[in-house]
């Protein structure tokens, strides 16, 4: 079976009175359910940016982002049953700033209303929304229409996307976990988050604590969801030995190891990883480190 993967970004705009907007996929989408407006990440745009781009088009209104509410991934399989397509789904909370309410001209929405829980979950809705609703997940109508995904555009063995999950780990001591980046590879000598890229049909937080198994020997539990980290490096040098335009869409997570032990990189690694190591907070400000490490470590964790 064909494997294929996208990231799409999804707001969550409530009214005054509690209800959710959602929109009815129209004869551009993917499968016609019922969701929270948003849509596809295209190659080098921030998330965030792509939920205010895809909600304006969707539904004629203008939102700016809260916060990031949650990550979660899941996989369809599209007729004649021959490709699954793997999404990875991240959900902001949006506020409305302007614009007027209507469907998507091109038919990517052919309806968008107003609906509390109990009137959503009369409608086929897809299983990310049925989630953030706190319904129950019930498979889509077999004969709802949709469409297979188109392939990635533009030149695909030069142009990736990826997305991974990292995680900002700590211990009952307040020590850090860091990995330093192998040679080889982008940012190589700097020391980095622990995690990586996730596997189709894995969840973005079960990805995570694979990969701190992988590049330290730790044994974590996500505490709660930090930021998204967006990386574009249109000239990346890596082990393919030529340059690649790398769009990376990074989730960070606060993740706990309550029973720390030496940090040891096993084998699993794939060569990535060249060192982990605890730190206490006092000898970060020394230690050379990725953008998004000298970010996640600058904030307060209680």
């Amino acid at each position: 079976m064909e494997q294929r993967r996208r990231v799409a970004a999804f707001g969550v705009l409530r009214d005054e009175g509690g209800r959710v907007l959602l929109a009815r996929g129209g004869r551009g989408a993917r499968i016609r359910g019922v969701a929270a407006s948003g849509g596809g990440v295209e190659h080098a745009e921030h998330p965030a940016a792509a939920v205010v781009r895809e909600f304006a088009e969707e539904t004629g209104l203008t939102v700016a982002v809260v916060r990031l509410a949650d990550a979660v991934a899941d996989v369809a399989t599209y007729p004649p049953g021959d490709v699954a397509v793997h999404t990875d789904r991240l959900i902001f909370e949006v506020e409305a700033r302007g614009g007027r309410l209507r469907p998507e001209p091109d038919g990517g929405s052919d309806d968008v209303g107003w609906f509390s829980a109990e009137e959503a979950s009369a409608r086929p809705l897809m299983p990310f929304t049925a989630e953030l609703l706190g319904l129950p997940v019930t498979p889509l109508p077999a004969d709802l229409p949709r469409g297979l995904p188109g392939a990635p555009t533009g030149p695909a063995a030069d142009r990736r996307q990826r997305f991974a999950a990292y995680g900002l780990v700590t211990d009952p001591d307040d020590r850090v976990l860091l990995t330093m980046i192998a040679d080889g590879y982008p940012g190589a000598g700097r020391w980095h988050l622990p995690g990586g890229g996730t596997d189709h049909g894995e969840q973005p937080a079960a990805g995570l604590l694979r990969e701190l198994v992988e590049e330290a020997g730790q044994l974590g539990r996500v505490v709660d969801l930090l930021d998204v980290d967006n990386l574009h490096t249109p000239g990346a040098l890596g082990p393919e030995g030529r340059p690649l335009d790398w769009h990376g869409i990074r989730v960070v997570y606060r993740v706990r190891v309550d029973v720390p032990t030496e940090a040891v990189v096993t084998e699993l690694a794939g060569g990535s990883t060249a060192r982990a190591a605890w730190f206490p907070r006092e000898r970060l400000a020394g230690l050379s480190m990725t953008g998004v490490a000298v970010r996640a470590t600058g904030r307060r964790v209680s």
